[in-house]
């Protein structure tokens, strides 16, 4: 491995900052967020930020942040390269001990987004260090994303809608990943995630007397009959080669044990990696969800909310990836992803719009045979993942302006 100048100014930095950004990844998960109200993420994102001299927005409603750097007195730099960062938590119940737990009861970083905060913010200092130290190699374009509600989805559309991606020609990011070992970075060209469309189902009954069911038409046995026919069918009507998963994760009806209810809702996701047969499952759905609403004199609505494609990695985004990835860490970091993943990532958005690619982090302890996974109550990453990540954005960043590659039509 050949290390370059401002490869090797670019690691005396991370060596030297890295005690800082620990304690900052600690401070955003003692206090996480829900998607929807990450105001004070926000500004602790904004007031890191404002000390570098970058240009600065919050995003919508004051929930996010974007921000921008380009090489000073540098003409020609039309497009930036972007990096992205999730800042939102999840609604569990943080039951680590350890000195940084959440301080918000039922709240939690679960999913890693304060560590993808991090790194992002750790990078674009990086990047803007280097700059007015007169260390980077050349000139570049920095678009930095602080973006909110990756869990409900709707995110990257607000930040898309603010202007992120205006003049953005690229754009990165990392998710970590427990199950593999810190050190080992996950890329995959194509398919990285799954479609992941929010289901609900509202069905209509009579209620009526828990003991005279045949006085009523009774929602919570059609809610029954048509979970088990979808589990059962779905299956069934799809190629076995084609990833499906269709999960039902609430229902909700009745008030009293011996009342039957007006009506019944389900809520669920269903998962794909193909916009085909993404589209043939909500048409089975949609023939399944007839036929018992026929047969149980029910009325069965079914909707379809917004949600989001499969994550596509692109091959010249993966390629950069790679390059910065030898170039930092040796071929043997680099694990090669068999499959695509069923869960689903919002940065999807993004890539419909500009090429890019988004690497999963190994952020497992090496001597741990097995962690907590994510959206686990117990989880946690080994920190030593937050300088990982943080140059291997800020490497991909530089090497995409390199004079040899930076206008290469992707």
């Amino acid at each position: 491995m050949i290390e370059r100048a401002w490869q090797s100014e670019l690691a005396a930095m991370i060596t030297a900052q890295e005690a800082k950004w620990i304690n900052f990844r600690r401070r955003l998960h003692q206090n996480p967020e829900p998607s929807g109200h990450e105001y004070q993420t926000s500004l602790a994102i904004y007031q890191e930020l404002s000390s570098l001299g970058v240009d600065l927005r919050m995003g919508p409603e004051g929930r996010g942040v974007l921000s921008d750097w380009r090489t000073p007195h540098v003409e020609g730099l039309d497009e930036a390269i972007a990096i992205r960062g999730d800042i939102d938590a999840l609604r569990i119940q943080d039951q680590k001990e350890v000195p940084y737990q959440s301080q918000c009861p039922g709240l939690m970083h679960a999913c890693g987004h304060d560590a993808h905060a991090t790194m992002a913010l750790w990078a674009t200092t990086l990047i803007v260090e280097l700059d007015r130290a007169g260390a980077l190699p050349w000139p570049l374009r920095l678009r930095s994303i602080f973006q909110p509600a990756e869990e409900t989805c709707i995110g990257a559309l607000e930040m898309i809608s603010a202007g992120a991606l205006k003049d953005v020609r690229e754009i990165y990011a990392s998710h970590v990943d427990p199950t593999l070992p810190t050190g080992r970075i996950g890329l995959r060209v194509g398919a990285l995630t799954a479609s992941c469309d929010a289901v609900r189902i509202l069905i209509h009954g009579q209620g009526g007397h828990g003991a005279r069911p045949h006085e009523s038409r009774d929602p919570i046995a059609a809610s029954a009959q048509l979970i088990n026919a979808l589990y059962l069918s779905i299956p069934r009507v799809t190629d076995s080669q084609d990833a499906v998963v269709l999960t039902f994760g609430r229902i909700h009806g009745g008030e009293n044990l011996n009342v039957i209810p007006e009506q019944v809702e389900l809520f669920g996701t269903l998962r794909t990696l193909d916009t085909d047969v993404r589209q043939r499952t909500i048409d089975h759905i949609h023939r399944i969800t007839a036929g018992i609403q026929r047969a149980t004199d029910t009325t069965i609505e079914v909707c379809f909310d917004v949600g989001t494609s499969a994550v596509i990695n692109q091959a010249k985004p993966i390629s950069r990836l790679k390059s910065a990835i030898v170039e930092s860490f040796g071929h043997e970091a680099i694990y090669e992803i068999p499959r695509a993943s069923m869960g689903g990532e919002d940065f999807a958005f993004y890539l419909d719009h500009v090429p890019g690619a988004m690497a999963r982090l190994g952020c497992r302890p090496p001597a741990v045979d097995r962690a907590p996974l994510l959206h686990s109550p117990m989880f946690d990453i080994d920190e030593a993942v937050l300088a990982i990540g943080a140059r291997m954005l800020a490497s991909a960043v530089i090497h995409a302006f390199e004079p040899t590659q930076a206008h290469e039509q992707l």
